[in-house]
């Protein structure tokens, strides 16, 4: 339990990092960030899975490739927790800035302890740890209301809200069905999984930008929009979907294998937490901002939350 919850802490580190991440450089939409950073995090599994099969296959013991089933699997979970989360979630962030985002997002944790409860924890002992984390976002939420300048999107801020909803969805979806697939093949270790879902992540990214872009017609678009290496912050823009691609996706995923494995649903739900606390510290430290003091007190809150769920789960 140690290790699944160091590793579920430690992810929630790197995921923090996705909420400022769209912040950091302009001219680039949504899809472009998406699309880069899953193309970044696909071709660094690539690289990883050939130099392990390369090495298997020297040594005279190859390394077993997906089936059938279990590729179809790591496309359908990269698409809810990899490629359609992360757009809909760069999405909200343009349109309500990072802040509303990561109150929304921090839902995930009290869905995901309400649908993956055990079955032999009594909700009594669960109860605590949930109240607490609702008792944070309640104090997060009156002070996002009351601070305009936090809604500091660029376009409707009640359809960011909406993108950031189904963001929530999707990635609650994704943490159940992951986890429960990877207690169902424990002979997958958790860093070949990440591989496969990062190649799939990387496919399923592709597809997206070619669909979006035969919907919103390349050849009308192209001529107003010049092409992305020729914009400006080209570079920054190549660092940061770089960083996000192996950090907060790659090196992010091989960790939550990891906690998903040992831990049981409704605590690991708990520690999605931690990205809502390490987000809303990045955020504060990009913008320069100092947090209010219901600010403080939620995330200290959030923390409190995550103990009463370990003791709940011990």
């Amino acid at each position: 339990m140690a290790v699944g919850i160091a590793a579920g802490l430690g992810a929630g580190a790197f995921w923090g990092m996705t909420f400022v991440a769209p912040l950091m450089v302009g001219g680039f939409s949504a899809l472009d960030f998406t699309v880069g950073r899953f193309v970044a995090c696909g071709l660094f599994s690539l690289a990883w899975l050939a130099w392990v099969h390369g090495r298997a296959a020297w040594r005279g013991a190859p390394e077993a490739w997906p089936t059938g089933a279990q590729m179809g699997a790591a496309l359908g979970l990269s698409i809810l927790g990899y490629t359609g989360y992360y757009w809909l979630l760069v999405l909200a962030i343009e349109d309500a800035g990072a802040a509303l985002p990561v109150l929304i997002i921090g839902t995930i944790p009290l869905w995901v302890m309400l649908l993956g409860k055990p079955h032999g924890l009594r909700w009594r002992h669960l109860l605590p740890g949930m109240a607490l984390t609702a008792l944070g976002m309640a104090l997060m939420v009156q002070v996002t209301a009351s601070e305009s300048d936090w809604v500091s999107g660029q376009g409707d801020w009640r359809r960011g809200v909406v993108f950031a909803v189904g963001a929530m969805l999707s990635w609650t979806a994704f943490t159940l069905l992951n986890a429960r697939w990877l207690k169902q093949n424990t002979g997958v270790n958790s860093t070949v999984w990440a591989n496969w879902l990062g190649v799939a992540a990387g496919l399923g990214a592709l597809l997206l930008w070619w669909v979006v872009g035969q919907a919103a017609g390349v050849g009308e678009t192209g001529v107003d929009t010049p092409p992305m290496w020729a914009r400006e912050g080209w570079g920054l823009f190549v660092l940061v979907c770089t960083f996000t691609g192996i950090g907060s996706a790659w090196i992010a995923a091989v960790l939550w294998n990891m906690a998903s494995r040992r831990l049981p649903e409704s605590l690991g739900g708990q520690l999605i937490v931690s990205e809502t606390v390490f987000g809303l510290l990045y955020a504060f430290v990009w913008s320069g901002q100092w947090p209010a003091l219901q600010q403080g007190l939620a995330a200290v809150l959030f923390v409190l939350g995550i103990l009463a769920s370990i003791r709940a789960h011990r």
